[in-house]
């Protein structure tokens, strides 16, 4: 696990519910080095992500206090839905198309990670598509990364099409093999305490949390048969659980914090419709 995705992997499920959003900077190395992380390796990986504007300091003496940025704590709001709760839900058979027309190349990067982000699969070069009607989307990001394109919803009409376009657009079958992998890797029984639940936990979450920029959510109707996803979401959400008193009685320990309500992931049947249908 690298450190920078460690440090967003603990606040997303620990320090935004300490204080203000926040940690000691001596805290946050004992926890980091329960995985591996010299305090050296911490402090300059805290100093990149306060320059890139994720977080903000305060000193108390020679006491360094790391603090959730605005910007940071809109990411975790953003991120949090998408990577605990799965919503595939009706499809009505619309598909939302980008055609982008030449731009500046960097902000046509950003603007294919972005896509990628909110479900967009790309087709052939400068065709992107994504199930249901997400033209405000699609429009306020290629306004805001300034690349020109036709955006306009469309219908192939044929079931067995729209499989194919979902085939074509997303890499379904390697998705489902980590999905898999994910299963068999974090599928164990509960024997952790504390210090163990807590690397259980945040490895757990670490891989988890990494679906989301590349699954879709596509609708059932457009997914294969067997498909591993509901699976390793409900592994995922039980472990979650399971693993939760020990690891935050651990992130207590190493930090003399409080954490206030420890996020639980969550399963809503309701939401969750894998179902594949005709």
């Amino acid at each position: 696990m690298r450190p920078r995705s460690l440090v967003f992997t603990l606040f997303g499920d620990y320090f935004r519910y300490c204080g203000e959003g926040e940690v000691p900077l001596r805290g946050l190395s004992d926890v980091l080095q329960q995985f591996g992380i010299e305090p050296a390796t911490t402090r300059v990986v805290m100093s990149r992500l306060r320059a890139e504007g994720w977080f903000e300091t305060r000193r108390d003496g020679r006491l360094t206090t790391y603090l959730l940025s605005p910007k940071a704590w809109q990411l975790l709001d953003e991120g949090r839905e998408r990577i605990f709760r799965h919503v595939s839900g009706e499809w009505g058979g619309e598909w939302t198309l980008i055609a982008t027309r030449a731009g500046d190349r960097s902000a046509r990067d950003e603007m294919r990670k972005t896509l990628t982000w909110l479900g967009f699969g790309q087709l052939q070069p400068a065709i992107w598509v994504a199930p249901g009607d997400r033209l405000d989307a699609a429009r306020q990001l290629m306004d805001a990364h300034g690349v020109g394109s036709d955006i306009f919803l469309s219908r192939s009409g044929d079931l067995d099409h729209d499989r194919s376009i979902a085939a074509r657009g997303w890499d379904l079958d390697a998705l489902d093999a980590h999905y898999g992998a994910f299963v068999a890797q974090h599928d164990t029984p509960t024997t952790e305490e504390t210090d163990a639940a807590l690397i259980a936990r945040v490895s757990l979450t670490d891989d988890y949390r990494r679906f989301p920029f590349t699954d879709p959510d596509l609708p059932a109707a457009l997914l294969p048969e067997g498909w591993n996803a509901p699976r390793a979401h409900a592994v995922f959400v039980r472990r979650h659980g399971e693993l939760r008193a020990g690891a935050t009685a651990a992130i207590e320990r190493l930090t003399g914090m409080t954490v206030r309500g420890a996020h639980r992931a969550f399963l809503d049947g309701g939401a969750v419709g894998y179902t594949r249908g005709e």
